[in-house]
């Protein structure tokens, strides 16, 4: 499970205009249903990191912005996308869970950024608390449903713990993990981009599958081949996807998707490119999410159970395996898929967003797949690449060789 910050940046605009009182009117009850959000991490009596769930509170920051939100969303919002989120600090003391940047415009839009710790909550769970701040804000607050919090009934070992896998190297930094095998690049050679795919493009992808196959696999198989063949990968190369998976429904019983939390494990797909991945890709990225099942699951629970008692006797704290600024996965890549998540219906008075951004990518080869807000409907790509390579990447992005 990693542990980076989890944000997006959701704009309103139209009319009736936004009451300036009413989001954070709405957070107020929204927060109090999600009582994790205003906690706080610190240290333990033996110096290690605890959480503790003690009602601190979250950091509400408002800015303004002379510009139409139209006219930003054209020409200025890519460039400064990061202006318009919380700067969170990690390792500030007392650092809230969960911070908001409210940026209201010359023409009463709205940009709500977020920023929030992924060792507390995951986009899953984040789905959840923004939907109901969102009805928090157009409804009667009395009527929000709390999220299912129940670790007892999700997290139970066995008796003893039994890991099957080296989780070690796998879902945290170990000795082995092929994290270490990363380089870094100069900042100002990642470079951001988005790729818009319509629906009709969408389908003609998955009519040339010839199997069953999720939009989500579709895209990634697709945007897989191409990275690989926009980096010239050497013939021997191997390439592999870190991607994330959701376990809540693949857990038996099935945990709740209102699950507050954080309930993601890894799957890793790898193929040797030979200059250029084969035609059919995503059987293999199908198989390797299918291997984070019920037992691959119970198995990291136990492991959790085991590495806490090599902890308390004085054992190494686990690493996370979250990459820091500047670094190039190249040849490889990580994935995360917004597609499930509802974050383009929200409606926070004014009717569902006109865009939802996620925040500059500082890390290679990191991709997001998101609902496009576009009324045609579509997925948006956002992704970092090696500025090397982001031109052969847009001539044969929407080529289906």
């Amino acid at each position: 499970m990693d542990n980076g910050s989890d944000g997006g940046d959701h704009a309103e605009h139209g009319a009736p205009a936004f009451s300036r009182d009413a989001p954070q009117a709405g957070l107020v009850p929204a927060v109090a249903r999600f009582p994790h959000l205003a906690g706080r991490f610190a240290a333990d009596d033996h110096g290690r990191k605890c959480f503790h769930l003690n009602d601190a509170g979250v950091l509400v920051l408002e800015a303004t912005a002379d510009a139409d939100l139209a006219d930003a969303l054209a020409h200025d919002v890519p460039a400064h996308i990061n202006e318009l989120y919380p700067k969170a600090e990690k390792e500030r003391a007392n650092e809230p869970i969960f911070q908001a940047q409210l940026t209201r415009y010359a023409c009463g839009g709205l940009v709500i950024g977020t920023a929030c710790h992924h060792q507390v909550a995951d986009g899953q769970s984040m789905s959840v608390f923004y939907t109901a701040w969102a009805s928090a804000v157009r409804t009667d607050s009395a009527v929000l449903m709390s999220p299912f919090v129940d670790r007892s009934a999700t997290v139970v070992p066995r008796s003893p713990p039994t890991p099957a896998y080296d989780y070690r190297n796998i879902e945290f930094k170990g000795e082995l993990s092929r994290s270490h095998s990363y380089g870094v690049l100069p900042m100002d050679r990642i470079k951001n981009l988005a790729v818009h795919f319509p629906d009709e493009f969408i389908a003609d992808l998955k009519a040339r599958v010839g199997t069953r196959c999720s939009t989500f696999q579709c895209l990634l198989a697709h945007a897989w081949k191409k990275i690989t063949a926009a980096r010239d990968l050497a013939l021997d190369d191997f390439t592999q996807v870190r991607v994330a998976v959701n376990c809540r429904g693949r857990a038996k019983p099935p945990v709740p998707m209102d699950f507050f939390g954080n309930m993601v494990l890894w799957a890793f797909p790898r193929m040797q490119g030979r200059g250029h991945l084969p035609p059919r890709v995503a059987p293999p990225i199908r198989d390797a999410v299918a291997l984070v099942d019920d037992e691959y699951i119970q198995s990291f629970i136990d492991f959790g159970e085991a590495e806490r008692g090599v902890i308390e006797d004085g054992g190494e704290e686990l690493a996370s395996t979250a990459a820091t600024p500047g670094t190039m996965f190249c040849p490889d890549l990580e994935v995360d898929s917004w597609l499930g998540f509802r974050f383009h219906d929200l409606d926070f008075g004014c009717g569902p967003p006109c865009a939802f951004l996620p925040p500059d990518l500082p890390i290679e080869g990191i991709m997001i797949f998101v609902p496009s807000c576009d009324p045609k409907g579509g997925v948006d790509l956002f992704m970092a690449l090696d500025d090397e390579h982001v031109q052969s990447f847009k001539q044969i992005c929407y080529s289906m060789d």
